[in-house]
């Protein structure tokens, strides 16, 4: 059964067959027709079809060879070229492969291809075109009619049939059953009147069936397998102003909502860069503090270095734990004051001035030192009135 909506051009007006019904076309003049059929196209509930007329569309079959089957899509209109009087730039071709070795192929002008898209436009997009003809059903060894008023409707073939006028249709249908078809299936609403235009010698293999295009369109095939002249520069193109009229508040929204986080990002990004500058500015001024005539290269990394070398390191001592031990002996001392303190990284060792009451305290103070696990070294010692002032290299013991 036909899951088709087909559109018909029947003079100049449009009607259309909905799927499944053998009912009179329904013109789309009609608004509730054509809202009908747009409803059917937005729920996709059944491929639309453009019935081309027939008339219009010359249909041949077209061998070819293995050695052409390679190039055959571009060299099509030059096999065909003889068969034409008009220029072959005037005219659209469609084919579809029907076996290994040859094509179905529909020729027209493309003025009418261009006169049937502008008169098809408000409606919903009809993805097929396919001839007249080869919607009706076909079968091999049949030869299918559909007789109405103002003509005649045939095929005889995969890719063979024609639309005419009822007065030139005997001679046509004649010309057609040359392969001699065993049966002949005539749709019409008049037997006897229609029956005329049938040559005598097809009467005794007629099949009449009472009924018209619709009727004759709920036995035919899959529409997938037919010929559809919408190729190439007629072809389907993207529904894009259908989408942007469904999906642009959304887009707005997303658009808005990106827009927003632009400026929320750079706000962010101003706002860090001002709290970096800050800080480094405070890096820089607290190396000043620490160094105030070094040079100042990364205050960042010089401060790391500074602070790394107070820590020591695997091949000396640590400033702070050095220094934590010498201050408890020299607080063990009151009488005893710490005048300077001097720190080598590389050695790992302090170098410290004592100015003490006697030698004797400079002595207690070296072996106070020992005890607590320091190596301590008297450089030198003098007496400075009535106190002594000596000079101690401490390290970290070595035993």
């Amino acid at each position: 059964m036909r899951e088709s909506a087909v559109v018909r051009l029947i003079g100049e007006e449009l009607f259309w067959y909905p799927p499944g019904s053998s009912a009179d076309p329904r013109p789309l003049s009609d608004s509730a027709e054509t809202s009908q059929l747009e409803s059917i196209a937005a729920a996709r509930r059944a491929p639309m079809i453009f019935a081309v007329p027939g008339a219009e569309v010359r249909l041949q079959q077209v061998e070819f060879s293995s050695a052409e089957k390679r190039h055959i899509s571009k060299s099509l209109p030059y096999l065909l070229e003889d068969e034409f009087a008009s220029d072959l730039e005037s005219l659209h071709l469609a084919s579809q492969p029907l076996d290994k070795y040859s094509l179905a192929v529909a020729i027209c002008e493309h003025e009418r291809m261009l006169d049937w898209a502008e008169q098809v436009k408000e409606l919903p997009v009809l993805g097929q075109w396919v001839p007249e003809p080869l919607l009706l059903p076909w079968q091999p060894g049949e030869l299918t009619l559909v007789i109405e008023e103002n003509g005649v409707i045939a095929r005889g073939g995969p890719c063979t049939g024609f639309t005419v006028e009822r007065e030139l249709a005997s001679e046509l249908i004649e010309a057609l059953d040359v392969a001699g078809a065993n049966s002949v299936v005539a749709y019409g609403e008049d037997q006897e009147r229609d029956m005329a235009l049938v040559p005598r010698s097809l009467h005794d293999r007629v099949q009449w069936r009472s009924g018209g295009f619709a009727a004759a369109l709920l036995l035919a095939e899959d529409s997938r397998r037919r010929l559809n002249l919408r190729q190439g520069g007629y072809g389907p193109s993207l529904p894009l102003q259908h989408w942007w009229q469904q999906w642009r508040w959304p887009a707005a929204a997303v658009a808005a909502a990106f827009a927003v986080q632009v400026v929320a990002s750079y706000s962010d990004y101003s706002l860090l860069e001002s709290e970096n500058l800050r800080m480094r500015q405070q890096i820089l001024a607290t190396y000043r503090e620490i160094n105030p005539r070094g040079t100042v290269v990364d205050p960042e990394k010089q401060l790391g270095r500074l602070l790394a070398e107070l820590k020591g390191d695997s091949r000396g001592g640590s400033f702070v734990g050095l220094m934590d031990r010498i201050g408890r002996v020299v607080q063990s001392h009151p009488d005893a004051q710490l005048t300077s303190v001097n720190f080598s990284s590389r050695l790992g060792d302090v170098r410290i001035q004592l100015l003490v009451p006697d030698f004797a305290a400079v002595e207690s103070i070296r072996t106070q030192l020992s005890k607590a696990g320091l190596e301590a070294e008297l450089e030198n010692s003098n007496a400075q009135g009535q106190q002594v002032r000596a000079r101690l290299k401490v390290g970290e013991g070595r035993g």
